[in-house]
């Protein structure tokens, strides 16, 4: 287990020499959040489809509990139960456009993790960076519990629990718990925890944060002890059903999936579940007496329980919905928690908008208007409106508006129309639109699909340690 140990320190000596100016050390962060002995207990697994490219280098690392879909190579890095979801990657020929330029892609892109610490992570290709368009780099990194690093190549970086950089390249930056960024490109900065920050350089700002008296509630993390609150609780309470999917190698599908779904071998699906044509359910996610209407997605470690989804519905990474009804064409954005109650459901109209690290915790019936959108902290019907707008009238935003924690500047019709069409696109890459014929995605490209295990060294100095893998059609 030596290995294991010097890999460990080399890798946080890198991320510090990154953080040094922002006097911010991982080492208390992180040295006890994975006990070396559970690095050595789990398989990591890989998958193989005919409509993704295979190529997969391992060197001096592990792997413990970990997936890998596409093209992607591993070196010094330390990737505990992470999810390397490569199947949007830009193949070479294909042209990338960015502003008003189309850039050739000059060869199949690969994800590069080197020197990195993954600790529960997703990370989904689709990177947005026109100078990197070959290789999508995580390196000198640091990531905590369910934080989501979503086409966001990463440079000497910690990322707190429950964070999100999406479609935002960073370089040597602190990622506080429970931020979201996408901001195109940030450098030597330290992100507050509970920081909603969505920019597009020359267009809009929109900048929301959570009173942290507040937000401590739901997650808190601090050196010397794991993360705690509302989060970690609920996702600990599930854990257990996880074991069964991932300690089975044959496991027959619990519910019925048409032949335009796709249901994942590693996702928990419990009774009283049912799921409509075009649906996408991804590894790790978690559904409970629920109904996922036509074309509804729900992403790696969401969690949708007593609720239902009229369809076209995109539920994001990490996002949780628990005794909810979603009107057709909702969106829920990254690592959101909306939670109703048996005796006090919510209902968010059709075609509403809920941002990213969005919290509704309410104990009495709460509705939401269609065609809304929703941040923030929302526990009843004063918050949500002091945190919600109709998109109509958000549009209608020219210079400047301020409303409670939350402060826009910028157009308000570019704001919309990006989220509108950024879901347009999750939709059609998840197949949610297939007819039969036209418009495959995910949902049906997924269906045929194997899943092979490596392990690593059982024993001695290198316990833990994976050897040198190289695997390619």
């Amino acid at each position: 287990m030596k290995e294991l140990e010097k890999l460990f320190d080399r890798i946080i000596q890198r991320v510090n020499i990154n953080l040094r100016e922002l006097e911010f050390d991982v080492n208390p962060v992180v040295s006890q959040l994975v006990p070396t002995g559970q690095m050595t207990k789990f398989y990591a697994f890989y998958g193989i489809t005919p409509h993704h490219p295979l190529n997969l280098i391992f060197k001096h690392s592990n792997l413990s509990g970990s997936y890998f879909l596409g093209r992607c190579r591993v070196t010094n890095s330390l990737l505990y139960k992470s999810d390397i979801r490569g199947d949007e990657l830009k193949k070479k020929g294909d042209l990338f456009q960015y502003q008003e330029f189309n850039i050739p892609v000059d060869q199949d892109e690969e994800i590069r993790i080197d020197d990195s610490f993954l600790i529960k992570t997703l990370v989904h290709n689709f990177s947005h960076d026109p100078e990197t368009l070959e290789r999508f780099f995580i390196r000198d990194t640091v990531s905590t519990h369910y934080a989501n690093i979503h086409g966001s190549p990463s440079d000497g970086c910690y990322l707190g629990p429950f964070s999100t950089v999406d479609l935002t390249t960073m370089r040597d930056c602190v990622i506080g718990a429970y931020a979201y960024v996408q901001a195109g490109e940030i450098s030597h900065l330290n992100v507050d925890p509970g920081t909603v920050w969505v920019r597009k350089p020359g267009d809009f700002n929109f900048m929301y944060r959570y009173p942290l008296s507040q937000l401590n509630n739901y997650i808190y993390f601090a050196a010397g002890s794991p993360p705690q609150g509302i989060f970690m609780d609920f996702v600990e309470d599930r854990k257990e059903a996880f074991q069964r999917v991932f300690n089975v190698v044959n496991i027959e599908s619990p519910v019925s999936v048409p032949a335009t779904a796709s249901l994942d071998r590693f996702a928990v699906i419990k009774p009283k579940t049912n799921i409509g044509d075009n649906v996408l359910v991804a590894q790790r996610a978690f559904l409970q007496n629920s109904t996922l209407g036509k074309g509804a997605n729900a992403q790696e470690n969401c969690y949708i329980i007593n609720s239902t989804l009229e369809g076209e519905n995109v539920t994001a990474h990490g996002a949780k919905i628990i005794d909810a009804d979603m009107g057709n064409h909702v969106f829920v954005g990254f690592n959101s928690f909306l939670r109703g109650r048996p005796d006090a459901r919510l209902t968010i109209g059709k075609e509403s908008v809920v941002m990213p690290h969005t919290i509704v915790d309410i104990r009495k019936p709460l509705t939401v208007p269609p065609g809304s959108l929703v941040w923030g902290l929302v526990r009843n019907q004063d918050e949500l409106e002091a945190n919600s707008m109709s998109l109509k009238d958000f549009s209608k935003i020219k210079t400047r508006l301020s409303k409670g924690n939350m402060l826009f500047e910028g157009s308000g019709t570019s704001f919309v129309t990006a989220f509108q069409e950024r879901i347009h696109h999750i939709l059609e890459a998840n197949g949610a639109f297939y007819d039969g014929n036209l418009n495959r995605g995910h949902a049906q490209r997924n269906q045929n699909i194997s899943f092979n295990t490596i392990q690593p060294y059982p024993e001695g100095d290198k316990e833990g340690m994976y050897p040198t893998i190289i695997i390619q059609p």
